[in-house]
This record gives C-alpha cells, sequence and structure tokens, in this order.
C-alpha cells in the first residue's frame, strides 16, 4: 500500500512538471540573428565557403530582421564590409562601416580606423 501512494505521488509530480515545462516559451532576442554565428564561423573557416556566399548570407539576415522589424546584431554590417572589402568592393565596405557605426555608436573608434586605413583607395 505504501509503495502504490508513493508511486502515485511520484507520477503526480511528474505530470505537474511535465505540464510546466511544456508552458515554457524560449526567451525572445533583441536582435535578429539569423545564421550570422554560422555565416562568421564560415570567415575563418576559409575553405568552406566565398566571400560572395557569406555576403549573400548576411544579406538575408539583414532582410529577416527588417521583415520582422527587429534590428541586427552588432557587427553584422562591419563583417559585410570586410567581406566587401575582401573582394575589392571599397565603395560598398565604406557604406556598411557607415552603417555599422550609426547603428552602434560604440563602435565607431573601430570604424574610424577602418575608414581611415583605405581612405586613398575608392
Amino acid at each position: 500500500m505504501y509503495l502504490i501512494k508513493k508511486t502515485g505521488m511520484l507520477l503526480g509530480s511528474l505530470l505537474v512538471a511535465e505540464s510546466l515545462v511544456g508552458c515554457v516559451n524560449a526567451p525572445k532576442t533583441i536582435y535578429e540573428w539569423g545564421n550570422y554565428q554560422s555565416t562568421l564561423y564560415q570567415y575563418y573557416q576559409q575553405d568552406k565557403t566565398g566571400p560572395q556566399e557569406q555576403l549573400q548570407a548576411l544579406q538575408k539576415v539583414v532582410e529577416q530582421a527588417k521583415a520582422k522589424d527587429n534590428p541586427v546584431p552588432p557587427g553584422l554590417h562591419a563583417q559585410m564590409g570586410l567581406l566587401y572589402s575582401n573582394i575589392g568592393n571599397i565603395g560598398d565596405a565604406f557604406q556598411q562601416f557607415e552603417i555599422e557605426k550609426n547603428l552602434f555608436p560604440e563602435s565607431a573608434p573601430y570604424m574610424d580606423f577602418l575608414l581611415s586605413k583605405n581612405k586613398g583607395v575608392k
């Protein structure tokens, strides 16, 4: 009898715990991350995907963010600028650095450094 009572209490506890876990939602993030993190990882793996594919993936994150009215994460536009710079598209690189600087003012010193580094190249 004691064992049946103990088992019943255990099953009741498990059902309550299971129902509570089912109600938990994942927290909403501030930024629209998309596959930004995996694309950044691919940048450092250099033999997996090229800059064009990475730019397309990051542009998709920007589009997803706009569609959901969410901001992009810090560093995304800076990464796009570096990718544009790697393929020789300095004008678009500078544009991305400026966007990053405007969205995240704390990045201004580094963005200004990148902008001044290639100032004579356009």
